[in-house]
């Protein structure tokens, strides 16, 4: 009978037991003959689909070349090199960052403390990926002094069945991985507007970007790498190449010293307002509040707690949920 809800015993164990009760009798009553016990119901095929056929045959043809993994880069089965699925045109391999460039990034950052922004300029890596690798490399180098195991096979795997950026011997032929400074499309330059401007005005990106909204920063405010604009503004005046190159990496490297400057005093002083009791098992860490920085609301951004202290009224019935001004 079949086992019970609940029961721990499997239906295999079940039919394991079965299968070794009725062998033995047959071993006994005919000791030259061998049991056979099949587990499965599913009958056997008795020959192979036409599929199945065809597989096999592309398998002895043109997939041969796919039985191996390459070492020279991934193969894929579609028409071109960097679609792998023949039956999904619109879907396009994207290249990752090979192991050389990753040490490359992470060299210019650390050893020759180079910016972020310069670094991501000069190897064409958008600067929030150069800052990733360098916080992995970090990572991998503290693994490494804990003498903790690396899956380097894994990876070189891994990297074997993808596109990779390769790291160019010349600093003038080096491949871009991805576009470094791309703009968000904001949704109020959507619109069209009909502006009249005098013929003797310069119109500027400043004044486009004040036309569409009174606080909306211009393209070159938004651009993640605006002091390259300003390289390519003074290469277009007229400066020397590598004036210019240094007066940008320069500025970057001002401008990264200022964010780090910045960040250190805040945490100064998140420390120094706070005191710290450690009982040896637990540290309790008490900071002085204001109850005027709620505001008039309640719900102010510095108060303790503004993101539980008071409830949201978004589907509150009667609530204006339009925003009434664009930030």
């Amino acid at each position: 009978m079949p086992p019970r809800a609940g029961s721990s015993v499997s239906p295999l164990a079940i039919g394991a037991k079965w299968c070794d009760a009725h062998a033995s009798k047959a071993l006994r009553s005919r000791p030259s003959a061998q049991a056979v016990c099949q587990f499965s119901t599913t009958p056997q095929q008795s020959r192979r689909t036409k599929a199945q056929h065809d597989f096999y045959r592309w398998q002895k043809t043109r997939g041969l070349q796919f039985r191996d993994a390459p070492e020279n880069g991934p193969k894929y089965i579609g028409p071109t090199s960097d679609q792998p699925f023949p039956m999904n045109p619109l879907f396009k391999s994207q290249p990752v960052l090979s192991e050389d460039m990753r040490e490359e990034i992470y060299k210019r950052v650390k050893h020759q403390s180079q910016s972020l922004k310069a670094v991501s300029a000069s190897l064409g890596v958008d600067v929030r990926r150069v800052a990733a690798v360098v916080r992995m490399k970090e990572i991998e180098q503290q693994w490494v002094a804990e003498s903790k195991p690396l899956a380097k096979p894994y990876a070189k795997a891994i990297l074997g069945m993808l596109p990779q950026t390769p790291l160019s011997n010349r600093a003038d032929s080096q491949n871009s991985h991805e576009p470094i400074n791309e703009i968000h499309v904001h949704k109020l330059t959507l619109q069209q507007l009909f502006v009249p401007v005098s013929e003797s005005r310069e119109f500027t990106r400043e004044d486009a970007a004040h036309a569409f909204h009174r606080n909306m920063l211009s393209a070159d405010e938004r651009s993640p790498l605006k002091e390259l604009v300003d390289l390519r503004k003074d290469l277009a005046e007229g400066y020397v190449h590598a004036d210019a190159q240094r007066k940008f990496q320069a500025a970057t490297r001002a401008e990264e010293d200022r964010l780090v400057a910045r960040e250190h005093n805040r945490l100064q002083k998140d420390e120094k307002d706070t005191k710290r009791v450690d009982t040896g098992r637990f540290e309790f860490r008490f900071k002085e509040i204001t109850a005027e920085d709620a505001g008039k609301s309640g719900r102010g951004r510095k108060a303790v707690g503004w993101r539980y202290g008071v409830p949201f009224y978004d589907r509150r019935k009667g609530e204006v949920k339009i925003p009434t001004s664009v930030p």
